[in-house]
């Protein structure tokens, strides 16, 4: 139940950070099950079945809902998996998944027709053609749009489709087109599309050197500090590299996604509901940004801008603090560089 005028998406790694969420005042959750049919399959996420019913209960008591994120590529020979995620989000009563492979979205079609089907943004689907034919194909109600779409053209796009959209709001911003990523394929074997896992762990690897430290991802070298800096989770795409005889991010600068500034521009643009990104995150981030966003949407019909709860530059110094490279962007929702 929406209680205000967007509906507020917020992410949970763990049970503990979905109390959180609802708790702050998210409308909807969103968490994967543990294995790789999620695109945040690390070690410590994630839920079992249990847990997952469990979290509907404790959501559905408080007036939330609970989306499932089945979004991860199903792998030849190995789909009994996805099909197994999507019966297990079915019988915990969750109110969605959220999924991009074709054979999926099938299934739940035509296996729990009653459960709600919204289209992952790793579809990377953004055209009115792309998203009518999931919604007839499959029953899709909803589509979260790639992060590469100015508000002029979300507004265009609302215009000619009949189904839900939802744009993130807030945290991770790639730079790769959505659901294509293969750098972390390239380096570990393993990538975010299949095997919901960017970056892995056990590839993973820090080292310290003549005053400095460096961390490697499958024995490269991706960034190089010196002592006391502060020296990032390895992620190819937010990597330094040399080139020219600079060093420097030649894919993306650590810096998070923002719209708390933009909102009432989304809404009139006739988005459905804002998503934060951050199922890897702590409880107290995913409390933090959800209490920030939960007041902004609530002060919409209040004031021009939204007001944070303690002050409106307040709001945004702390979510600065929570982003990456505590640094906010509004990326492509205003394409300034034209």
């Amino acid at each position: 139940m929406s209680r205000g005028a967007l509906e507020l998406v917020c992410p949970a790694g763990t049970p503990s950070a979905l109390r959180a969420a609802v708790n702050a005042g998210a409308d909807t959750v969103y968490c994967g099950l543990r294995d790789e049919t999620n695109a945040r399959n690390f070690p410590g996420l994630n839920f079992s079945d249990t847990e997952l019913a469990e979290a509907v209960t404790y959501a559905h008591q408080r007036g939330a809902k609970v989306m499932v994120a089945i979004n991860t590529f199903a792998q030849a020979g190995k789909t009994a998996i996805w099909a197994r995620a999507v019966d297990a989000a079915a019988a915990a009563g969750a109110d969605a998944i959220i999924a991009a492979d074709m054979a999926v979205l099938g299934r739940a079609a035509s296996h729990h027709p009653e459960l709600r089907l919204h289209l992952s943004v790793q579809a990377a689907a953004g055209t009115p053609e792309a998203i009518r034919f999931y919604a007839e194909r499959f029953g899709v109600r909803r589509v979260v749009l790639p992060r590469i779409l100015s508000i002029p053209e979300i507004k265009a796009l609302i215009g000619e489709i009949d189904i839900e959209v939802e744009v993130f709001a807030f945290g991770g911003l790639c730079v790769m087109t959505e659901g294509r990523c293969d750098l972390s394929s390239y380096v570990t074997g393993r990538s975010p599309n299949l095997d919901g896992v960017c970056s892995p762990p056990e590839a993973v690897s820090y080292s310290r050197e003549d005053g400095s430290r460096s961390v490697a991802l499958g024995g490269l070298t991706i960034d190089r500090k010196a002592e006391g800096q502060p020296l990032g989770y390895p992620t190819l795409c937010k990597g330094r590299f040399m080139a020219g005889g600079q060093t420097g991010h030649l894919f993306e600068d650590p810096v998070s996604l923002n719209t708390i500034d933009v909102l009432p521009q989304l809404r009139d643009a006739g988005v459905t509901a804002l998503k934060i990104e951050g199922r890897q995150r702590g409880k107290a981030y995913v409390e933090a940004v959800t209490r920030q966003f939960r007041q902004a949407i609530d002060g919409l019909g209040q004031a021009a801008r939204p007001e944070a709860p303690d002050g409106g530059a307040a709001g945004v110094s702390l979510l600065n603090t929570l982003a990456e490279g505590q640094r906010g962007t509004v990326g492509a929702y205003k394409k300034t560089w034209r």
